[in-house]
């Protein structure tokens, strides 16, 4: 059968109804509060009555026409009162509609978002192991990985105050003993070593200018020892008669504990006595920086 406009309902809402029985008052009581008679119809005894033969004394209270007999049996229909809803179909329901916060115990999933992550309030059932916090962030298994702030992690660079005599064969730790830049306060001047407050993987840079013989076959070595031996090195040889100089550099990266690993700069040269190794800091420095958590 075909229809224009909104297609009918597949089921019916009831109207609310209410029957009294066994009473001897001249009034009944309403389960439900009206505002005025025209919101229900009344029976008594199957007839009808009228509203002129009524009194609403207050929302729940009608005063009827006489007194009841014990025999008698009064019917109430609640016009536009519903007792029962139709459930609303997949997918109809949309955000506009809901109103009010939504316990966790009734979201099988919901959205993870920066505010709920902040607080700590997306419920876990949706997140699986694991707290949510400002210093968390969601791994793609559904658990957390706890990440420290960046703006705190230390950085630090130092460079050697005046030229320094190296000398032949040792391995020597590079007096770099003037700060640019240390913001944890890990580097120690004195001792010429990095000691980060802060767990994770470093990158290290360490560079020396270094003045030496003309005899081809020698060669320079620098390197960042961790805790006593050498973790990151990298070695020169000289080619030629001329070179006079070499610009030492070795980079990379080594994992931290952020309270007892340290690290220091060294030098080592054959070059059959002692060598100056320039003072100009864009060519002799140490420098260090956290790139990541542990992993």
């Amino acid at each position: 059968m075909g229809y224009v406009g909104v297609p009918p309902q597949s089921g019916f809402i009831t109207t609310a109804k209410q029957r009294i029985t066994s009473s001897t008052n001249n009034y009944v009581d309403l389960d439900h509060s009206i505002s005025s008679l025209a919101d229900v119809i009344v029976w008594v005894n199957f007839v009808k009555q009228s509203y002129t033969n009524l009194t609403l004394t207050t929302s729940s209270r009608i005063t009827l026409g006489a007194t009841l007999q014990n025999s008698d049996i009064v019917e109430i229909s609640f016009l536009g009162k519903a007792v029962a809803t139709q459930n609303p179909s997949t997918n109809s329901v949309t955000n506009d509609m809901l109103s009010g916060s939504i316990a966790n115990s009734k979201l099988a999933t919901n959205p993870l978002n920066a505010s709920n992550l902040a607080s700590g309030t997306v419920p876990t059932a949706r997140l699986g192991s694991g707290t949510a916090s400002s210093s968390t962030f969601l791994r793609g298994d559904s658990t957390f990985q706890t990440i420290s702030s960046e703006t705190s992690a230390p950085v630090f660079k130092a460079h050697l105050n005046s030229a320094q005599n190296i000398p032949n064969t040792t391995e020597f730790k590079m007096p770099l003993g003037v700060e640019d830049l240390d913001t944890g306060g890990c580097y120690d001047t004195t001792n010429y070593r990095f000691t980060p407050n802060v767990a994770g993987w470093y990158l290290f840079i360490v560079s020396g200018l270094l003045y030496y013989g003309n005899s081809a076959g020698e060669y320079g070595d620098i390197a960042v020892f961790k805790n006593g031996s050498k973790a990151i090195g990298n070695r020169n040889s000289q080619s030629g008669n001329m070179q006079l100089s070499e610009n030492l550099r070795a980079v990379g990266i080594i994992e931290m504990n952020g309270s007892s690993d340290y690290v220091e700069p060294y030098i080592y040269h054959q070059y059959g006595t002692g060598k100056d190794l320039d003072s100009n800091q864009d060519y002799t420095y140490f420098t260090g920086f956290r790139i990541t958590g542990s992993v």
